[in-house]
Formats: C-alpha cells, sequence, structure tokens
C-alpha cells in the first residue's frame, strides 16, 4: 500500500533551526515542571546540546539530582524569585522557559516568565526545535505510543545507527526517557492529549490508533479524530506514514488521508495481522509470530507479552525499514527490547507471586494489559488480581462502564477512587461507576496480598499514584510468608 500530498506544512511556533541547541539562540533555558518525564526529556537533550538549564518542580524527585549532578540550577516548589536565583547561580540570564502543560497562568514563575517579556514555550514546541536537526520520527496514537517510540529506540540502537530520542518512560537497558545519539535519525513520541503532536513535522509518522479519549481537551470523538488528520499533514514532502490496520480508527483515519499523502510523496506502510497489511504478523504464538513482507519473512520473537505489542513491534520494524535496514536485521535487533517503566514492569516475586505494574488508564488499554497478563500466566494455571485506579473524573464518566468490562477480564478486582490530576470533582462521578469494589489503598494491597496463591499475578493498573503500591504490596507478600 505505498501510496504518495501538495502545500507545505504549517509553521509551528518552535524556534527552527539545524543546528545544536546551544547555537540556535536558546541561550539558558528555564523548565516548568523539570521532573516530568516530557520536560526532562527535553532537558536532557538540550544539556547535552550543551545549553545551559535551570528549573522548577512541585516536589523533590530522583531525576532533578541528576539534573543537579549536571550542573543544572533546580528548585523545589515554584516560586517567582527562582528564576533571578537560576541566573546567578549559572551566570546567564534566561532568554527562554518550557513548560509542561499543567504549568499556566497562575503559576508564579510563569507569571514573572511573562511579565519579563520571556517566550514561553510548551514543552513540545522545545523538542520541535531539536527534532528539526535530524530526520525525524514521530510516533502518534492513542494508545501504545511509548511502547512503539521505545521499541524503535532499541531496534535502532541495535543495528548500530545511534538514535536520539525523546519517549514518555525510561526505556530497559538504556535506563534514561531521552538521550542524543551520534546517528542521523530521532525517535520521539507524539502526545495528543493536547494537541501537541501538531508541533512536529517529521519526516517519518506512525499511527498505532485511533480511539476517543481526552475528551476533557477535544469534547468530542469526532475532534479526536481530526487530530490525527491534521497529524498527517504534518508529515514532510516525500516522508512517510506507518499506520496500523488492525485498528477500526486507524483504517478510517487511512481511507480519509491516502489520496493527499500520495498528492504530497508521502509513502504509506501499513501494519497488522489482515493479509493486506504491507508488514503482517501471522503464525501468532505468546513468544511473537512470523513476519512477512512482500515475499521476505522472518520469525519475530519477544520478551515482552501480548499482541498489541507484537503489532507495537511491526511498527517499530517499519521504521527500521524506513531507516534502511533489512527485514531480518529489524526483526532481530527489536528481539533485544526488555520493556519501559511502567509498561507490564515487574515489580518483584514473593513466594511464586509476581507483582506488575502498568500505566493502563484507559479501557483499550486495560482490556489489552489483562490480556497479556492472562498469556503470561501460561493457560488456565493461576490467577490475576488486580488494583485499578481511575484517572480523571472526565474519562471516568466517559468510559465507567467500558472500565467495568474491561476489569472482568481480572479474577479479583479492587478499585480506587480516582486520581483527580489535573481535573476539579465532577458531580456524581465516582469510582462506584464502575461497578466492582471500591476499596482505601490498605485494605486494596491486604485483599490482593491475601487472595494471591503461588503462581497467581498482581496488577496495580493506572496513571495515577497507585504505581506506589507495588511495595505494599511485595512487603505484605513478604509478610503473610
Amino acid at each position: 500500500m505505498n501510496h504518495a500530498t501538495t502545500g507545505t506544512p504549517d509553521v509551528t511556533d518552535a524556534p527552527a533551526s539545524a543546528a545544536p541547541a546551544s547555537d540556535a539562540g536558546l541561550g539558558h533555558v528555564h523548565f516548568l515542571g523539570l521532573a516530568g518525564v516530557g520536560v526532562s526529556a527535553v532537558a536532557r537533550l538540550m544539556a547535552a546540546d550543551g545549553v545551559p538549564i535551570s528549573g522548577t518542580d512541585a516536589k523533590e524527585l530522583p531525576v532533578l539530582e541528576e539534573f543537579r549532578r549536571g550542573g543544572a540550577a533546580v528548585h523545589v516548589g515554584y516560586r517567582a524569585q527562582n528564576l533571578a536565583a537560576a541566573e546567578a547561580q549559572l551566570g546567564h540570564p534566561i532568554t527562554a522557559v518550557i513548560a509542561s502543560s499543567i504549568a499556566a497562568e497562575g503559576n508564579p514563575e510563569y507569571d514573572e516568565a511573562v511579565r519579563r517579556g520571556l517566550p514561553v514555550l510548551h514543552r513540545s514546541q522545545g523538542l520541535a526545535a531539536l527534532m528539526r536537526t535530524r530526520r525525524a520520527v514521530a510516533v502518534a496514537g492513542t494508545h501504545g505510543k511509548t511502547t512503539t517510540s521505545s521499541m524503535a529506540t532499541v531496534l535502532l540502537e541495535q543495528a548500530g545507527l545511534s538514535p536520539t530520542f525523546a519517549v514518555g518512560a525510561n526505556v530497559a537497558g538504556l535506563g534514561v526517557n531521552a538521550a542524543t545519539g551520534t546517528g542521523e535519525w530521532f525517535i520521539a513520541e507524539a502526545d495528543e492529549s493536547d494537541g501537541s503532536l501538531l508541533n512536529y513535522a517529521p519526516e517519518v509518522g506512525v499511527v498505532t490508533n485511533v480511539e476517543a479519549d481526552h475528551l476533557d481537551h477535544y469534547g468530542t470523538a469526532e475532534a479526536v479524530e481530526q487530530v490525527f488528520v491534521d497529524f498527517t499533514e504534518r508529515i514532510t514532502d516525500g516522508g512517510a506514514l506507518i499506520i496500523c490496520t488492525d485498528d477500526a480508527g486507524a483504517r478510517a483515519l487511512l481511507a480519509k488521508v491516502a489520496e493527499p499523502l500520495a498528492s504530497r510523496g508521502v509513502s504509506i506502510t501499513s501494519y497488522g495481522t489482515g493479509e493486506d497489511a504491507d508488514l503482517q504478523l501471522s503464525s501468532i504464538t505468546r513468544e511473537g509470530g512470523t513476519v512477512r513482507e512482500g515475499a521476505e519473512e522472518a520469525r519475530l520473537r519477544l520478551a515482552v507479552p501480548g499482541v498489541h505489542n507484537q503489532l507495537n513491534a511491526l511498527a517499530a520494524i517499519a521504521v527500521g525499514r524506513q531507516a534502511g535496514l533489512s527485514l531480518a536485521t529489524s526483526v532481530e535487533a527489536i528481539s533485544h527490547f526488555q520493556g519501559t517503566s511502567r509498561r507490564f514492569e515487574l515489580r518483584g516475586e514473593v513466594s511464586g507471586v509476581r507483582v506488575y505494574d502498568d500505566y493502563a488508564h484507559h479501557p483499550t488499554e486495560v482490556a489489552a494489559v489483562l490480556q497479556a497478563a492472562r498469556a503470561s500466566l501460561g493457560g488456565d494455571q493461576g490467577q490475576v488480581h488486580v488494583i485499578f485506579q481511575p484517572h480523571l473524573f472526565s474519562r471516568t464518566a466517559a468510559f465507567a462502564a467500558d472500565f467495568g468490562t474491561a476489569l472482568t477480564a481480572a479474577d479479583t478486582v479492587a478499585v480506587l477512587e480516582i486520581y483527580p490530576a489535573r481535573e476539579e470533582p465532577i458531580e456524581g462521578v465516582t469510582a462506584a461507576l464502575l461497578g466492582h469494589p471500591v476499596r482505601g489503598t490498605a485494605e486494596a494491597v491486604a485483599e490482593v496480598a491475601s487472595a494471591a496463591r503461588p503462581g497467581d499475578l498482581i496488577m496495580t493498573l493506572g496513571a495515577g499514584d497507585v504505581t506506589a503500591l507495588g511495595a505494599d504490596i511485595l512487603d505484605a507478600l513478604t509478610a503473610r510468608r
């Protein structure tokens, strides 16, 4: 399905440069939300390019100490005077501020930057400036972005292409969420949650799937679908779109954009399990399957479970093919992928009970990770016990019934109260809407530890602070033993 669009993509507000960030006129850059996974990735890359950096976060986290050791001026707790203090420490005036999505008017450092007349960029705009120095791959989609961009990074790294990367979690084996490589490729995760994926103009765009989410930002499913149409328009002339045709939303997107992309010389590589896919996965087993491209085929073996991850691997393999690697080389290189933090991440094992943590916070993600959990047990042996924390009142209101259905794939379920993140409560919206028992954290930990038997699996699921319960569960299992 190699299709080839007129016109030039809109120019973003991000500073354009084909040189290192230190030569892009950015000077001393101050980061708001420095410990956040997206902002810290940009900060790491700019620091590696020789840009003096400083920043603030609301609380002390390990990554802040890493930045301090690298010479950054770091503060905990937002105060207007932190900007002057950072300038005094580094000996350079701040010339730009890069902020996370939650740092806005009312944040004292944001307000001080505006008062000074400093340019305030979204983290995606800072990343876009860095991406322009290399051949950019932007990985988008409602689900699977972090895993797919991490897989593509590991694949190119294993193949000796030394990519620069910025993804949404620490990559196992690499230990960080971003690093500057010596090669020409740049792999970046493109976030649709706030529309910031439209700040990128990649040579290669990847769409893993398209589904309604982040309705607090978009309002309607149609608006979510449109942002992915707009994303494909950002792919540069003569570039490439890689898209999953197993996903109904992605197939609908492809039908809309194939012709305009072809008119700009943008090639399309589809991937999936269907016979019409350019890159096809068949003969699927728990460990992998057969990857076919035309007359060529190779056997895929993955260390991470789940058909959804096998599809993510196909997308990464397609990126490898765009980078000029053979199918055999790409499939072999992806076998070295060991996972990312908070994606089916093993937290420990006590008395034959494994404890995992996963970021799943949408019904489709919950269903996929529980399917993978069941598959990892190997047949009918063992049970899956889940502590799930809904994320955002608006998402809970929109998908409560779907969450309830997805969670029935577990043998036991304890639901925590909603993690509000950036939202205020919505009247009548509580965790009870999911139709599963609602527990406090201590009660939930005690329940799963008591229910689990050797050979069982316990999972903490959600995008909030449920991730911290892994250690408590392991302690409870140890105490029971």
